[in-house]
Protein backbone atom coordinates (compact mmCIF):
# COMPACT_ATOMS: atom_id res chain seq x y z
CA UNK A 1 0.00 0.00 0.00
CA UNK A 2 1.79 3.01 -1.07
CA UNK A 3 -0.09 6.08 1.26
CA UNK A 4 0.40 9.54 1.24
CA UNK A 5 0.35 11.46 4.70
CA UNK A 6 -0.59 15.00 4.95
CA UNK A 7 -0.46 16.98 7.66
CA UNK A 8 0.67 20.39 8.94
CA UNK A 9 1.25 19.02 12.75
CA UNK A 10 4.36 17.51 13.52
CA UNK A 11 3.71 14.64 16.06
CA UNK A 12 0.03 13.53 14.05
CA UNK A 13 2.27 13.80 10.69
CA UNK A 14 4.50 11.26 12.66
CA UNK A 15 2.44 9.50 14.93
CA UNK A 16 -0.01 8.72 11.45
CA UNK A 17 3.43 8.04 9.16
CA UNK A 18 4.46 5.47 12.10
CA UNK A 19 0.97 3.54 12.41
CA UNK A 20 0.88 3.00 8.70
CA UNK A 21 4.83 2.67 7.39
CA UNK A 22 4.24 -0.85 8.38
CA UNK A 23 2.06 -1.69 5.30
CA UNK A 24 4.27 0.12 2.89
CA UNK A 25 5.49 3.04 1.33
CA UNK A 26 4.13 5.89 3.40
CA UNK A 27 5.20 9.70 2.27
CA UNK A 28 3.98 12.64 4.33
CA UNK A 29 3.56 16.06 2.81
CA UNK A 30 2.67 18.88 5.85
CA UNK A 31 -0.14 20.94 3.49
CA UNK A 32 -2.52 20.81 0.54
CA UNK A 33 -0.33 22.00 -1.76
CA UNK A 34 2.61 19.76 -1.41
CA UNK A 35 -0.41 16.89 -1.58
CA UNK A 36 -1.34 18.01 -4.94
CA UNK A 37 2.17 17.85 -5.66
CA UNK A 38 3.22 14.53 -4.52
CA UNK A 39 -0.08 13.17 -5.88
CA UNK A 40 0.78 14.55 -9.86
CA UNK A 41 4.15 12.91 -9.40
CA UNK A 42 3.16 9.51 -8.12
CA UNK A 43 0.71 9.78 -11.48
CA UNK A 44 3.68 11.13 -13.79
CA UNK A 45 5.75 7.84 -12.33
CA UNK A 46 2.60 5.86 -12.57
CA UNK A 47 3.02 4.77 -9.03
CA UNK A 48 -0.85 6.14 -7.79
CA UNK A 49 -1.10 6.44 -3.77
CA UNK A 50 -3.63 3.59 -3.02
CA UNK A 51 -3.97 5.68 0.26
CA UNK A 52 -3.95 9.69 1.00
CA UNK A 53 -4.78 10.80 4.62
CA UNK A 54 -5.59 14.35 4.01
CA UNK A 55 -5.84 16.98 7.13
CA UNK A 56 -8.63 19.80 6.32
CA UNK A 57 -6.78 22.67 8.39
CA UNK A 58 -3.43 23.45 6.91
CA UNK A 59 -1.66 26.26 5.40
CA UNK A 60 -0.84 27.55 2.09
CA UNK A 61 -3.62 24.87 0.89
CA UNK A 62 -6.44 23.37 2.99
CA UNK A 63 -7.39 19.46 3.06
CA UNK A 64 -10.39 20.52 0.98
CA UNK A 65 -9.38 22.54 -1.96
CA UNK A 66 -6.14 19.76 -2.06
CA UNK A 67 -9.35 16.80 -1.99
CA UNK A 68 -11.41 18.46 -5.11
CA UNK A 69 -8.07 19.14 -7.40
CA UNK A 70 -7.30 15.62 -6.87
CA UNK A 71 -10.31 14.68 -7.58
CA UNK A 72 -10.89 16.88 -10.50
CA UNK A 73 -7.43 15.25 -11.96
CA UNK A 74 -8.09 12.14 -11.94
CA UNK A 75 -11.45 12.73 -13.47
CA UNK A 76 -9.10 14.39 -16.14
CA UNK A 77 -7.24 11.53 -16.23
CA UNK A 78 -10.21 9.37 -17.13
CA UNK A 79 -9.90 7.22 -13.39
CA UNK A 80 -13.41 5.18 -12.57
CA UNK A 81 -14.69 6.28 -9.38
CA UNK A 82 -13.54 2.58 -8.44
CA UNK A 83 -9.98 3.49 -9.09
CA UNK A 84 -9.46 6.65 -7.16
CA UNK A 85 -7.15 7.20 -4.63
CA UNK A 86 -8.90 6.11 -1.39
CA UNK A 87 -8.93 9.78 0.97
CA UNK A 88 -9.25 9.76 4.22
CA UNK A 89 -9.86 12.94 6.12
CA UNK A 90 -8.37 13.07 8.79
CA UNK A 91 -9.11 16.15 11.46
CA UNK A 92 -10.30 17.87 14.45
CA UNK A 93 -13.41 18.91 12.64
CA UNK A 94 -16.00 16.77 13.36
CA UNK A 95 -19.49 19.09 12.27
CA UNK A 96 -22.11 17.44 10.73
CA UNK A 97 -21.43 20.32 7.77
CA UNK A 98 -17.43 19.70 7.27
CA UNK A 99 -18.45 16.22 6.80
CA UNK A 100 -21.11 16.44 4.51
CA UNK A 101 -18.50 19.04 2.54
CA UNK A 102 -15.94 16.18 3.12
CA UNK A 103 -18.21 13.38 1.36
CA UNK A 104 -20.30 14.89 -1.25
CA UNK A 105 -18.95 18.46 -2.01
CA UNK A 106 -15.04 16.80 -1.87
CA UNK A 107 -15.55 12.86 -2.58
CA UNK A 108 -13.79 11.78 0.48
CA UNK A 109 -13.61 8.14 1.03
CA UNK A 110 -13.79 7.98 4.77
CA UNK A 111 -13.98 10.59 7.50
CA UNK A 112 -11.96 10.27 10.72
CA UNK A 113 -11.92 12.65 13.25
CA UNK A 114 -8.82 13.13 15.78
CA UNK A 115 -7.20 11.76 17.37
CA UNK A 116 -6.67 9.03 15.19
CA UNK A 117 -6.12 5.71 17.33
CA UNK A 118 -4.63 2.79 15.98
CA UNK A 119 -7.71 0.89 15.73
CA UNK A 120 -9.68 3.30 14.31
CA UNK A 121 -7.10 3.67 11.18
CA UNK A 122 -6.89 0.23 10.79
CA UNK A 123 -10.49 -0.29 11.16
CA UNK A 124 -10.60 2.26 7.71
CA UNK A 125 -8.29 1.05 5.82
CA UNK A 126 -9.58 -2.39 6.14
CA UNK A 127 -12.58 -1.46 5.48
CA UNK A 128 -11.47 0.29 2.30
CA UNK A 129 -9.92 -3.08 1.22
CA UNK A 130 -6.44 -1.66 1.46
CA UNK A 131 -5.22 -4.04 3.82
CA UNK A 132 -6.44 -7.27 4.84
CA UNK A 133 -5.73 -8.83 8.74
Amino acid sequence: MKTLVVEDDFTSRLVLQKMLSPYGQCDVAVNGLEAVQAFDIAMNEQKPYDLICLDIMMPEMDGKEALKIIREKEKELNISPKDETKIIMVTALDTAHEVIEAYYKGGCTSYLVKPIERKKILKAITELGLVDF
